[in-house]
């Protein structure tokens, strides 16, 4: 990612939920400046809730002529962890209202989708053993055009004026995956839910759902359960003792009884905190944002890339057995 913003020419489109000051920071800012100081128009669209940890000495490093940022659903105080709690109670469903999208876009022709954010936990600086695990996605091709509007239409919602870009340039020749974009939008349905449940339903092989956080609606963890006693090869890849909301953790325990009866194989991962959102049912692969349980579902901003490619199912098989041996 700090690559791709180096070669930048044009246009650099950063979307993130978790961003906090600390030395990866530190390393985006610089890219970012370096960037801009190139007359490359950069934009970020930061959920402020998720941005709270991100000071305002940062803040003020990110002031130049280039670089336009748009916070996610104003809260109205950052002050104390009281003043946020206050906050959640008076605003209600209004507050909780998150954008917990993952993306980057450059110049209209590279994206970067998945789940990480930027804050030095997901890399602890000379701790490589503590590294999150984590999945992100480098895409290419048309489908960068519908992330790039996606972007544009989340940036409308709360900047003072509609953002427009330019057309994205004709893709080269990247490749025949077939893909799209799903997403979770508060103000209409759940598309990620809907296209996981149709493609656990549908399954003939394999349904291997990877998540930090497992707490499904009922439609889920029926269709889960039924696939397995069809004879799907029916698994998830959970966090082990290693969490940052241990609370979550018990509560999907609690799931794991019936689940197991009915043939679900559940792994949970040890070495470190599991943090990666990715679904392999046969072919169909999906790549994002989103964690399944009803927070995600119900509350957040979520996108994910879903490819249809049997070359790519067979590297994600292979990571998901990796990942399975730990």
């Amino acid at each position: 990612m700090l690559a791709a913003i180096g070669s930048a020419r044009r246009s650099v489109l950063l979307e993130m939920y978790l961003i906090e000051s600390g030395c990866i920071v530190d390393r985006f800012i610089t890219a970012l400046l370096g960037a801009a100081e190139r007359d490359v128009q950069v934009y970020l669209l930061l959920d402020d809730f998720g941005a709270i940890g991100l000071k305002q000495q940062d803040r003020n490093r990110l002031a130049h002529q280039n670089i336009r940022i748009v916070y996610y659903n104003r809260l109205r105080s950052h002050s104390t962890l009281a003043n946020i709690y206050r906050i959640f109670l008076l605003h209600q469903e209004r507050s909780l209202h998150r954008n917990h999208r993952k993306l980057l876009l450059v110049d209209g022709e590279t994206a970067f989708v998945g789940g990480t954010g930027l804050v030095d936990a997901f890399d602890p600086p000379g701790h490589p053993e503590r590294q999150w695990r984590e999945t992100m996605l480098e895409i290419q091709g048309p489908v960068v055009a519908d992330w790039q509007r996606l972007f544009c239409a989340s940036w409308s919602k709360f900047a003072p004026q509609p953002l427009t870009l330019p057309p994205v340039p004709a893709a080269r020749d990247t490749g025949h995956q077939r893909g799209r974009i799903t997403v979770n939008d508060i103000e209409r349905y759940s598309e990620v839910m809907l296209s996981l449940t149709w493609h656990i339903t549908h399954a003939k092989e394999r349904v291997w759902l990877a998540t930090a956080y497992f707490v499904p609606r009922w439609r889920i963890r029926r269709g889960l359960k039924r696939a397995a006693r069809s004879g799907v090869d029916v698994r998830l890849l959970l966090p082990g003792p290693i969490t940052d909301h241990p609370g979550v953790r018990y509560i999907s325990q609690r799931l794991y009884g019936r689940l197991i009866k009915n043939g679900v194989r559940i792994f949970e991962y040890q070495p470190r905190f599991f943090h990666a959102k990715t679904v392999l049912c046969d072919n169909w692969v999906a790549i994002g944002s989103s964690n399944f349980d009803r927070w995600n579902l119900r509350w957040n901003l979520e996108a994910n890339q879903e490819i249809d490619d049997i070359d790519l199912a067979c590297r994600v098989k292979a990571i998901f057995e990796q990942d399975f041996s730990n």
